[in-house]
Parts: C-alpha cells; structure tokens; sequence
C-alpha cells in the first residue's frame, strides 16, 4: 500500500473504490444540511470539515441544504447564524438549498406511493400506533387501517392537505413490513397533519414531511454522490435505501445517481454537551447569557470567546474521522488555540490581581517609555513603547514576605527583573489593620546585566488603563455531564465558570477593537468582547498557558487506577517527569497533549537546582529534553530569569532535529 493510500481516511477510501469502479468525478457532490432549530456547536465542525474537506480534495460541490421540516422549532435566526459560522470557519458552499423547496416534489412522488399501494393513511392515535411497533425483540402488529383502498388513502391525503383535519387525527405511513427487525422499517411516518407557520412556506402547507422522508429524498433531488451522517442515523440506512429505491423509477430520467448513505463517528468532547434541547435550556434559564455566550460550545460562542477558525480546523484534523464512538479530551480543543495563538497573538502586559509597587529612590515625576517586542514568533510584528514611572501594579500572587528557594519572583530582600525594564529588590512592605500587605516599596537597580532568576509583568499606575475582564472556566464540573441517568446534567454546572475582574492594562490597548487578540504576558490568551467600547474595554480570557484542569483529573480515577498516582507522590517530581518525557515521542498525538500537561503540572514542584542537569541530556533522549523543555517553560513563566545555560539549552533544541523538540524551544 502507497504513503498516500495509507493516509486516506475510510471516507475516502470508499470514494477512491467508486471512481476506480468507473463514477465519473464529475459526478461527485457532497451536501451539509443542518436542522435550523439552534446554533451550529463544535460537534457540528466535524461534519462540516468532512464535506467541505472532501469538497476541496475533489474540487466537488458542496451544497449548504437546511433541513427545514419542522416550523414549531424552527427560526430565520437560526438560518443567518449557521451561514454565518460555516462562512467563518473558512467554508463556501455551492448552493444554499432548502428541503422546502421540495414540499411539492415530495408531495407528488407521496402520492404515487399510495397509488402503487406503498403508503396509507393511518387514523389511529400516536399511543396506539406506538403499542402496535412492537420491541427489538418482538414483531409489531398491522394497523386497522394498513389495507384501506388506494382511493380512500388519496381522499383522505389531500383533505389532509387542504387543511380539514385537525394536528393528531391521520397520518401517512409507508407501508413497509411490521414484522422487520428494524423498527424503523415498520411502516414509518411519512407526513404529520402541522397547522404551522414555516419560515419560508409560510401558511402554504399544513401538512409536513417527517426527517427520514424528506432527507433521503432531498440528497436524491439534489444529486448527492455520497451522503454522509455520524453514527447514530446507521439504522436509518435501510430505511433511506429503501425510500430512493421506492421513487427512483418514477424519475430515474430527471435524476439518475442514487446517493449512498455512509456513517462516521460523531464528536464528542469531554465537559461538554451537544444535544441543542439542553443547549437550548442553558439559555432559556438563564445560565448562561446566550447562544453565543463565550461558555458555550457553539461556533458563535468559541468565536465570541476567542477562538479562532485555524484552531478548530486543526483540531477537527487531529481528531480525524473515525468509525467507531470515543470522547475527544477538550484539552486538545484548548492546546490547538494555544498554538495557534502563540503564532500570532501580540503580547502585553496586564494585572487582575494588583498590589502597588512604590520605587522609593525613583523620582515621583520621572516617566520613561520602553520599547517591547511585540511577538517573539513573529519578527514582523515589530514593537511598542510602554511607560515606566515610580508607582507600579505587579500580580500579587508575584510576591511573598518569605519563601523558599524555589520561589523566583520577588521576596522582602530579594531581585526580580522588571518585563522590558530594570531590575529592583523588595526592602520593606506597608500593611493595612488586617495585616495584609498594600504597598511593596523597592528600590531599583540600572544594572540591568545582573543575573536575577525571576522576571515579571507589570504596569505603570499613572499610565495604566483600567478594563473589565471576563476569566471563563469549563460549564460543567464534570467530564461527562449528560451521561448520569441519576442525575440531571444540570447538576454539573461549574458555579465558578465566569469571575469578572477589573484589571489594570498598559496603554497601547486603548485603541484595541473587538474581537482583537493578545497574550497577556504570563496570564494566557485573551481577546475585545463584543460587550466592548472605547471608555470599557471588556476582555474575555479565552485560554490559559497551560491546562489549570490537569490537577484535577486524578480525582475521576477509578480505584484500579490509584495506587499508580500514589507510588508518583513517593518519588520526587523530576523523577516522575524523566519516567514520563522516555516514551513521550512514541505516544500518539492525544496522549502527548495529556502527558504534557501532566509534566507542565509537576513542573511546579520543581526547582532549577534540579532541572539544569537535565539539560546535558543525550541527543538520542528526545523525550526526556522534550520534557526538560516542558519544564523549562514552565519555570520560565513562573519568573526564572534566563542565564547562560538556559539559553544554551534553547539554541540547542532549535538546532535540534526532532521537531516536537523544535517547536516547545521556540515558544521559549
């Protein structure tokens, strides 16, 4: 088997057989229809990133097709937003098509149905027609009315038309066989009495076609080559087989390609849910602000949130497309904005937690501006200048009275270099009645050479804007919130999952316009919120560094899995990181994203004593310089100051040729 056969999903193996078979490529078309009834959701992506995907390998058509059959739950909103979010991940569809637009097509072939005596209408109630459908492991019954004659079932189908019978009294069912081992083969519904308005019918119908009917049919219309849907609709092949087959000849001269039905795995990520009816709830109880709220899993709310279309087609392409079901951890979601944003992401600095900094032998009306580098990823981003004054904001998690030698930011005695600045020690601090600390006063140091092992943000308070930030958290508390039958997935709300902060920014972030994105400097990644004006900027923070959730995930082991956690907490930290970084350039992609954050997490109880000798690792040891970076970078945040060997130990790895090596070293 070629490289490139090998690397062929099984989608396109499938579509590689049938032009080998003779389909002309012409003839190639592929369709995404969603149900206007809500916003478009991650899992969406999937779906949409499989047809268009295969639109652009083929150079085929793709078709945007609203499977609009239900007007109760159906709105033009929903219509502007999914056209909206499909148009912003980077996607052109060929036709926007409307399974509406087939009401009388679908109509007249229902009708041919019932004179070659393959559909009826059905009187009873939805209770009684439900008895009679039997079990998986039980036949259904026939209806009463299964054997009316051709000429009553077309009276009583186009009274149903005209609007004379009220929603519930008949029906319209193939008549198929009761007795089939799929239930949905037992004389399925066709038509349902609606007295409905429809977004773009309007009064025109009063009876509706039912999903399994119009779907099939529509892909047929329209000339689908392949028709794809995830998993659960593999039962309703059979059926939507069994639909085409049944019209084909009635106008095998108009449309002559019968489509084929495949099925792949749908998306499912973890503390997340994708049913529309509880994301829908979410929004009708208020728990969250909207559809496009930036918590929830929606393409409007991770755009809102900061998200953007190069990360989720990345992601969508890591994920791959697969036969069977499995859960995504929504930790890849998160690593793949991280590396796109790295990329591009201008830095800056910006407190949420401030405590005063007063530079005592600075003069009070001295100001100086600095010039900062803009995105070490990009040389052509280019620079700004920041203000420097006597009276500063650091993070006050940046400063402790005592601590250990394994703390690098500033202590009562000790140096830490300013971001872009100069380097000053802490002498003395002012506290409130509490006790608590208010004011650090430093002194600063022009010697800017000096070796310190700590850097940090800050800035200048008679320069500093203040701004709103918006710092999400996951919705859900729980990995799998809707997969309780005990309990409601309501139950799983993280109440922590928005905290509003009034943070201090430095000012080259006035002009900042919605939707703008930046690193705040050793905090994560944040971007303007809709919410925005020019006298309140609002940012949202769309991701952290590194995953704060990595901790946490131990507590959902099982108890075969937790003695392996206990023998870790034996042994010393960076034991524990050289056993993990030895197989970490054999594992598969997904499981290097949780080992890295596993790594990330005890690199906290590391100190650089015990790092350094891992920087003369050997070459042939990728994996455990890979984790040695991984480590690195993480102190480097914490506020280590580079020094000869850590520099060293970079120019190294990006000389290196292992490219997982490559690219942790560059974001250093």
């Amino acid at each position: 088997m070629s490289e490139e056969s090998k690397s062929l999903h099984f989608i396109e193996h499938i579509i590689e057989e049938d032009l080998k078979n003779g389909m002309p490529k012409t003839h190639l078309r592929f369709r995404f229809p969603p149900e206007p009834n809500g916003y478009l959701h991650i899992g969406h992506t999937k779906a949409i990133g499989i047809s268009f995907g295969l639109g652009e390998k083929y150079n085929a058509p793709v078709n945007l097709r609203f499977d609009d059959t239900n007007p109760a739950k159906e709105e033009q909103e929903y219509v502007d937003a999914i056209k909206r979010d499909i148009k912003w991940l980077g996607y052109q569809w060929e036709n926007e098509l409307y399974s509406s637009d087939y009401f009388q097509q679908l109509y007249d072939w229902a009708v041919k149905l019932i004179k070659d005596n393959k559909a009826y209408v059905d009187s009873q109630s939805s209770e009684a027609m439900a008895q009679q459908k039997g079990t998986p492991t039980q036949v259904g019954t026939n209806s009463p009315f299964r054997d009316r004659s051709v000429e009553e079932n077309l009276d009583l189908f186009q009274r149903m038309k005209n609007g004379e019978f009220p929603a519930g009294t008949h029906v319209l069912r193939a008549k198929i066989d009761m007795e089939d081992p799929n239930m949905l083969m037992r004389d399925p519904i066709m038509y349902r009495v609606m007295h409905a308005h429809h977004h773009r019918t309007g009064n025109d119908w009063c009876i509706y076609p039912m999903y399994d009917w119009t779907h099939g049919e529509s892909d047929y219309i329209e000339q689908v080559s392949h028709s794809l849907c995830s998993l659960e609709f593999k039962p309703h092949r059979k059926l939507y087989d069994w639909f085409k087959e049944q019209v084909y000849p009635y106008s095998s001269n108009e449309y002559p390609l019968l489509p084929k039905q495949r099925e792949f795995a749908r998306l499912n990520l973890s503390y997340t849910i994708m049913s529309k009816r509880k994301l829908l709830k979410l929004v009708e109880e208020g728990i969250v602000s909207g559809w496009n709220d930036p918590r929830m899993p929606t393409i409007s709310g991770l755009r809102r949130r900061g998200y953007t279309p190069n990360s989720i087609r990345q992601f969508i392409e890591k994920v791959g497309v697969a036969k069977r079901e499995n859960v995504i951890d929504v930790s890849l979601l998160e690593f793949c904005i991280r590396e796109d944003l790295n990329k591009k992401a201008p830095r800056v600095m910006a407190v949420l937690d401030p405590i005063k900094v007063v530079i005592t032998n600075y003069p009070e009306d001295k100001e100086e501006w600095f010039e900062a580098e803009n995105n070490p990823e990009d040389s052509s981003a280019g620079s700004r200048q920041v203000p420097f004054s006597n009276e500063l904001y650091i993070e006050k998690d940046d400063f402790k009275e005592e601590a250990g030698y394994k703390f690098f930011r500033l202590k009562l005695g000790g140096e830490v270099r300013l971001k872009n600045a100069y380097i000053i020690q802490a002498n003395e601090v002012v506290k409130d009645v509490d006790g608590k600390v208010t004011e650090i006063h430093c002194t600063y140091s022009e010697d800017t050479n000096k070796k310190v092992k700590g850097t940090l943000h800050w800035v200048s308070i008679k320069h500093a804007v203040q701004v709103e930030v918006r710092e999400y958290d996951r919705l859900f508390s729980n990995e799998a919130p809707d997969s309780h039958p005990e309990k409601d997935f309501m139950a799983f709300i993280n109440p922590n999952s928005l905290k509003i902060i009034n943070a201090f920014v430095e000012p080259s972030l006035t002009e900042a316009k919605v939707g703008e994105q930046f690193q705040f400097q050793r905090l994560g990644y944040f971007n303007v919120d809709d919410d925005s004006t020019p006298e309140h900027l609002v940012f949202n923070k769309t991701v952290g560094l590194r995953d704060s959730w990595a901790k946490q995930k131990p507590k959902d082991n099982t108890n075969q899995n937790q003695p392996k956690p206990q023998q870790q907490s034996q042994r010393k930290a960076i034991s524990v990181i050289q056993q993990l970084g030895k197989k970490y350039t054999n594992l598969p992609e997904e499981k290097q994203i949780k080992v890295k954050a596993e790594i990330q997490e005890l690199a906290k109880e590391v100190s650089y004593e015990e790092l350094e000798p891992l920087f003369a690792t050997a070459v042939k040891k990728a994996g455990t310089r890979i984790a040695a970076m991984l480590v690195l970078g993480v102190l480097l945040r914490n506020g280590l100051e580079k020094n000869e060997a850590v520099t060293s130990f970079i120019d190294k790895a990006l000389e290196d040729k292992n490219e997982l090596l490559v690219a942790e070293a560059k974001k250093l």
